[in-house]
């Protein structure tokens, strides 16, 4: 039997670990799942045969190299800072590498070595980055074959909760790690290219200027990635005039955000004095102005300019961030940690909760004289609490990636990401079985419309 070694068991491997069971008898592969909890992994095989829970330490060189040695190819769901070493071991006792993070400068030192063993890197093969790369190339990869010129190309993606879970007015819930949520544009300005003119967007103005979206029938908005341009030269759209990436949310929720944003709610930057001992009313009031008279309530309306009556007003009573009782529990922590720990206790998935991931791609184009537009669309639900809209979008391409590749069904070696026909044509294909589709429509060209913008 071959060998596929896991490492890392959390929310995101349910569906890829699922998919690999299924297929185990067949195609004759055994999986050996390590984590840093046995009992993570343990859940997840539910006592197969052809799988065993081992507790695996990345950081442990001899486990690690103990455990990569044995297998025939290695599928690492760890956090992205955690998979150089993985990959250097993957380079000595010469195993493919499938993950499903970005492509970091020192995995790209891997690649001459790599070509030279013959072995397949795979790497941005989830959701975001992943299908996103080979729902797009496949259809402009189309747009090229009829000869055609490329004018525009827009990609958005969100995970959000499902319409019969959405209980909340924020219309949002917490579907993969929230402290991503609450740091989401931070770094440095997002940067994005309209009708050739470039733009750049600082973060304190990030969330006032967002794009309406309707995706089968529903209203989103959408709020630039950090940096909408990286995949440009890569996607071989070089001279494109419009290019932009960004994250979706139910219409309203960016407006409500950036009130944490004006307020300095999400800096990450220092730590706070007794943190742990302050109450949710304390960690508010810390940035307004003294006074002794006026309430927190009020200094905060005045300080945001929200009437008492506006439906931003209510989505912050709702996250009872003006509770006095409540504690933050969380020693010398930063600001942003803070607002985690609040929203933690409003956004955190009920076990009778779904979550639902959304994803759209626009692709404007001119082919003799005419300009022309494609719509393509995905919407995918969860099943519970195991089997997420997020593991089953992020986890199946990894583990369809990764049989394929050790069947010998993806060839080419190297470092990479999923742009080739070799590796979209075939996975896409598969997921199809399993509702991952997307939908296309040919719409009118709109181009960049401003009036499609808010802010």
């Amino acid at each position: 039997m071959k060998n596929i070694l896991i490492i890392g068991a959390g929310k995101s491997s349910s569906s890829l670990i699922k998919y690999l069971l299924d297929k185990s008898n067949s195609e004759n592969i055994f999986l050996t799942i390590g984590d840093i909890s046995k009992e993570n992994s343990s859940k997840l095989i539910l006592n197969h045969k052809n799988a065993k829970a081992i507790v695996l330490d990345v950081f442990n060189k001899t486990e690690r190299e103990t455990a990569i040695e044995k297998s025939d190819i290695v599928i690492s769901m760890l956090p992205a800072r955690f998979h150089i070493e993985v990959a250097k071991d993957c380079i000595t006792y010469k195993k493919h590498l499938v993950t499903a993070s970005y492509v970091s400068k020192e995995m790209k030192t891997l690649d001459k070595a790599a070509k030279e063993n013959g072995l397949i890197f795979m790497n941005e093969i989830g959701l975001d980055p992943g299908l996103d790369h080979m729902s797009s190339m496949q259809v402009i990869d189309g747009i090229r074959k009829k000869g055609a010129k490329m004018l525009l190309f827009e990609s958005f993606c969100g995970g959000l909760v499902a319409p019969e879970s959405d209980d909340n007015l924020w219309n949002y819930k917490f579907t993969w790690n929230p402290r991503n949520v609450v740091l989401a544009g931070q770094g440095g300005a997002a940067m994005f290219i309209q009708e050739g003119t470039y733009k750049y967007l600082p973060y304190h103005k990030l969330f006032r200027r967002t794009e309406f979206l309707n995706i089968n029938g529903d209203k989103y908005e959408a709020y630039a990635n950090r940096d909408s341009l990286k995949y440009r030269s890569v996607y071989g759209l070089d001279d494109i005039p419009t290019m932009y990436r960004g994250t979706i949310r139910k219409v309203g929720f960016s407006r409500a955000w950036n009130l944490f944003v004006q307020l300095g709610m999400t800096d990450d930057s220092y730590t706070i004095e007794n943190s742990e001992n302050m109450s949710y009313r304390d960690f508010v009031n810390l940035f307004l102005a003294y006074s002794p008279s006026d309430s927190v309530e009020l200094k905060l309306r005045s300080y945001l300019k929200i009437d008492q009556d506006d439906v931003m007003w209510e989505k912050l009573i709702e996250l009872d961030i003006f509770n006095p009782k409540k504690k933050i529990e969380l020693p010398n922590a930063t600001p942003a940690q803070m607002l985690q720990k609040i929203l933690e206790d409003s956004w955190t998935l009920q076990q009778k909760d779904r979550d639902m991931v959304v994803m759209q791609h626009l692709f404007g184009y001119e082919i003799n004289g005419e300009r022309r537009q494609i719509e393509s669309s995905l919407v995918v639900k969860g099943e519970n609490q195991t089997y997420t809209a997020m593991a089953k979008t992020v986890g199946l391409p990894v583990a369809i990636a990764a049989l394929k590749i050790l069947k010998g069904e993806i060839k080419t070696p190297g470092v990479q990401i999923p742009i080739s026909k070799e590796v979209y044509e075939p996975i896409l294909k598969e997921l199809k079985n399993y509702g991952i589709e997307f939908t296309e429509k040919e719409v009118p060209y709109l181009g960049y419309n401003p009036n499609n913008v808010i802010g």
